[in-house]
């Protein structure tokens, strides 16, 4: 059986992540309480069907007790369950602007309790939750597009393996570090395409850049060395039960030398592992 918990904060995207799931042949249930897991997993179990897809939305508007106490309901579930817990969060000033654009009521507000405060008093709610997550998405720089096209990359591309769901990410230093990256690399001392006009424009996945930092040494020399620290590592990731990680790789303004890196360390580890994954977090801005 597999169990996917989706959680974070009112106005992160929960809601499509769900759609999401549905969409690909998961039972779902939003705005289960907590305390009820254990019986929902016996009754769907008391249906002889060991291959059902669950997934469900614990967030907010659990009492705050049940909350409080998912992480010993989940180490309680029955071993042969496998859980994940997915915990999709935004910065307070997005949320604020998401909730001001639809007019919808937070759910922690009221008459004595300001929109900010909401969205602040949820994050210290669910922290329980944040804590013990599998995975982090961030959603600041997604559409819903986008958010719906990461979650099919990350829990829906590895329904029928158990293999550990690997991204490979680009991003622009200006404009700031993803905060849910597990490995972050700093690839701004290379050669910068950036400088030669005739680059500028272009990306690190088109044949002019591809082959100008293909003559360059340092270029060379990096992909080699992540390279090597990666295939030494990810299985011992994948040894201690790990089922997400995500490699960012970071330049100046992610349009480069990081594309560059991660279309590369994609190409080199699909072929040795079953689940991976690529995503530029500026080109993808580009394309909204």
């Amino acid at each position: 059986m597999k169990l996917v918990i989706i959680s974070g904060r009112s106005g992160s995207g929960k809601s499509s992540a769900l759609n999401v799931l549905e969409d690909n042949g998961f039972y779902c249930i939003d705005n289960l309480p907590a305390g009820l897991l254990p019986s929902l997993i016996e009754q769907t179990r008391s249906k002889n069907n060991e291959n059902d897809y669950l997934a469900v939305c614990i967030d907010a508007r659990n009492h705050t007790d049940d909350i409080a106490s998912l992480p010993s309901i989940k180490s309680q579930l029955p071993q042969d369950v496998d859980t994940d817990i997915v915990y999709l969060d935004a910065t307070s000033p997005v949320l604020v602007k998401r909730f001001s654009e639809t007019r919808r009521k937070h759910p922690l507000s009221n008459n004595k309790t300001s929109l900010k405060a909401a969205i602040q008093k949820e994050k210290e709610l669910l922290e329980p939750i944040a804590m013990i997550a599998d995975l982090h998405i961030h959603t600041d720089n997604m559409n819903v597009h986008q958010l719906r096209e990461m979650i099919k990359k990350r829990l829906c591309s590895c329904l029928n393996n158990d293999a550990m769901s690997i991204l490979f990410s680009s991003f622009g230093f200006k404009n700031g570090i993803p905060v849910d990256a597990d490995i972050v690399y700093d690839v701004r001392c290379l050669p910068n395409p950036y400088w030669v006009p005739e680059l500028r424009h272009h990306s690190g996945q088109e044949p002019k850049v591809k082959a100008f930092l293909q003559e360059q040494e340092d270029v060379h020399n990096m992909f080699q060395h992540i390279r090597s620290y990666l295939e030494h590592w990810i299985p011992k990731f994948a040894e201690n039960n790990r089922s997400y990680l995500t490699v960012a790789i970071g330049c100046t303004g992610g349009m480069h030398r990081s594309v560059y890196l991660v279309e590369r360390l994609h190409d080199y580890f699909l072929n040795r592992f079953e689940n991976t994954q690529v995503y530029h977090r500026e080109l993808s801005k580009l394309q909204q």
